[in-house]
């Protein structure tokens, strides 16, 4: 996903771009709105952190640009992409490096598991919706 705080800034091509020029390809791709129930819901695993309340309220508080993207080794691929959570300890280079504001507004989201990746997806996507 690109978060509220990078679409918001205006950097949905330049992020999509770093994606695809690192060998992705984008499966399914879609603007859309998290209402704070469906946001709640994509991240009910964080329920019991103290960050939580925050994390939805952001996570609905904009436009997000949610997608599948596809790849030999996608899921740790992807997170060496986009950097570590803090962008003032991700690497150079790295989408959170180059478009995030800070721990919380940290431009994207990536799955942490094939497992999890599926799952997300299914949250995001119907199956017609997938290319």
């Amino acid at each position: 996903m690109i978060k509220p705080d990078a679409v918001a800034g205006g950097h949905i091509g330049a992020i999509l771009h770093q994606i695809t020029d690192a060998g992705f390809r984008i499966v399914a791709l879609k603007l859309t709105r998290l209402s704070k129930e469906s946001a709640g819901r994509f991240y009910a695993v964080h329920k019991s952190r103290p960050f939580y309340g925050e994390l939805v309220d952001f996570m609905s508080s904009g436009a997000i640009v949610a997608a599948i993207l596809e790849k030999e080794n996608a899921v740790e691929d992807f997170r060496k992409l986009i950097g570590a959570t803090d962008p003032a300890k991700a690497e150079p280079e790295t989408i959170r490096a180059k478009f995030a504001k800070n721990v919380g507004e940290n431009a994207v989201h990536g799955s942490d598991s094939d497992e999890n990746a599926i799952i997300e997806s299914n949250f995001h996507f119907a199956g017609v919706e997938m290319h």
